[in-house]
């Protein structure tokens, strides 16, 4: 039986495909062609759903930054019904956002493009808005400062390049890693 998917349902999956494509090749690199035939729609209709290429760019990053929030929600939640302190969900989260990007590395490879094309203005101010919205909701769900998380955002910013250059799944392998080449380089 072949089902018909709702226009929700058809644009979700075209931002999906889009996501997939931009994580790729960045914005400037993607084509909507390439888009639509992931997509498996044609091309007028993928500018009927978005109107431009950047309004769907614009739809994959609020729905790559939307996926590490609920990430971090439900990690948090769950965290915290275990008895964990601010410090243990802030890990907790931090772990599990590792896992994250390990098991879709185009999630990551879309937000490092999503800031590299931060020098269109419109683009900037979406990954910016998103990013702060991030920012304040850990702040929410962890129960501290938003001051408090600068260390926090940093390490993750460090996950981002362990996680594009190399097989760590960890901090401690990446640590391990480093030290060992850093030491062998001596």
């Amino acid at each position: 039986m072949n089902t018909r998917l709702t226009a929700d349902e058809r644009r979700d999956e075209v931002i999906a495909a889009a996501a997939v494509e931009f994580a790729g090749g960045g914005f400037d690199g993607t084509s909507t062609g390439s888009i639509a035939r992931r997509a498996g729609v044609s091309q007028p209709y993928l500018f009927q759903l978005f109107g431009t290429k950047k309004d769907l760019f614009l739809a994959a990053v609020r729905d790559c930054f939307g996926r590490t929030g609920r990430n971090f929600e439900e990690t948090a939640r769950a965290a915290r019904a275990s008895g964990a302190d601010t410090q243990g969900v802030l890990e907790t989260m931090g772990h599990a956002y590792v896992h994250m990007l390990l098991a879709d590395r185009n999630l990551l490879r879309l937000q490092l493009h999503a800031y590299a094309a931060c020098g269109d203005p419109e683009i900037r101010a979406v990954v910016r808005d998103e990013f702060f919205a991030l920012w304040r909701s850990v702040a929410g769900i962890a129960g501290c400062d938003p001051y408090a998380l600068h260390p926090w955002f940093a390490e993750g910013m460090l996950i981002n390049v362990i996680a594009s250059i190399g097989d760590a799944r960890t901090l401690e392998e990446f640590d391990a890693t480093l030290l060992g080449g850093v030491a062998s380089a001596r």
